[in-house]
């Protein structure tokens, strides 16, 4: 309930009165168990941090090469959106806001946890003679960068899956990215071995049943 809240309606404009009403409890039985706004908004922060790296792992371990494994990230970026929907609009829309919160507890060191897989990956690729020689910290940066701004205009009940933005997502990244573009249609393709592990790990790992605090 209250992450559905920080998705519609942001940090701001999600108050204990309003889910209290909709659950037909007391606000102060809300406080009671789960404490303040701040201490539920860690707890999402870091609840979700661990989701996300429980699939990478699961990517790591199915897929053989960096190619395939940072293909499928790619995927997941976007795949979020309709697997973990309302958890990734409410991290996304107060990510600027989490740095600051006092009782953050293992957000921060997760995140960046996460952050270090992915550029593992790509330095992984680098090292294999897969990737270019890039700048490993700005490359993962305009990744999720690229999708960072997904929740504004994403539509999971629009014309495009999220699995065909992904899609598109890999094509632009990996196609700047690899030293030998000659894969770059099968690891693009949103019905390919990738595109599916992606999926498998999410759905393995159960993205889409996010708890209240999740």
């Amino acid at each position: 309930m209250f992450t559905r809240n920080v998705a519609q309606f942001g940090y701001d404009g999600t108050n204990f009165s309003e889910i209290a009403r909709e659950l037909s409890i007391s606000k102060g039985t809300i406080v009671h168990h789960y404490g303040t706004k701040d201490r539920l908004l860690a707890a999402l922060h870091e609840s979700y941090m661990r989701r996300r790296l429980a699939e990478a792992s699961s990517i790591l371990d199915r897929l053989d090469t960096p190619t395939e494994q940072l293909a499928a990230l790619l995927y997941t970026f976007v795949l979020y959106q309709e697997y973990d929907r309302d958890a990734t609009v409410a991290f996304q829309r107060e990510t600027m806001r989490l740095p600051a919160l006092e009782a953050d507890g293992d957000g921060i060191p997760l995140r960046t946890e996460y952050l270090s897989l992915v550029r593992d990956v790509v330095d992984r690729g680098i090292a294999a003679g897969q990737f270019r020689k890039v700048d490993v910290r700005l490359q993962s940066l305009l990744m999720f960068g690229s999708a960072q701004w997904a929740h504004t205009w994403f539509d999971p009940e629009g014309e495009e899956h999220a699995v065909e933005v992904g899609a598109e997502l890999v094509n632009l990244v990996l196609g700047s990215l690899l030293t030998d573009r000659g894969g770059l249609k099968e690891l693009s393709d949103p019905r390919g071995l990738v595109a599916r592990t992606a999926i498998e790990c999410l759905e393995a790992l159960g993205a889409h049943s996010a708890a209240l605090t999740a």
